[in-house]
């Protein structure tokens, strides 16, 4: 793959963002959903589900740009490796 090829398939920095945001949103009703039902607690769903969505977003958008990094293929590359 040609360096203008790896840069057509990389996300962008707000492309990231948006993703992190959306999948919070999924996954933050789902720890609060999850957490009211175990508890019967309004008010400790909604304190876990509010540090948690702050959180992993964070967390979310490192992981993402972590991934970024590494040229597509490379993961590839490294299992086809340990086989042979």
């Amino acid at each position: 793959m040609t360096q203008t090829e790896e840069q057509t398939y990389r996300e962008s920095h707000v492309r990231s963002i948006i993703k992190a945001f959306s999948w919070r949103f999924v996954s933050t009703c789902t720890t609060f959903a999850i957490v009211y039902l175990l508890t019967g607690e309004l008010t400790l769903a909604t304190s876990i589900a509010g540090v948690e969505v702050v959180i992993k977003m964070i967390l979310y958008y490192f992981h993402e740009r972590a991934w970024q990094r590494l040229p597509r293929g490379s993961i590839r590359e490294l299992v086809k490796r340990k086989d042979t």
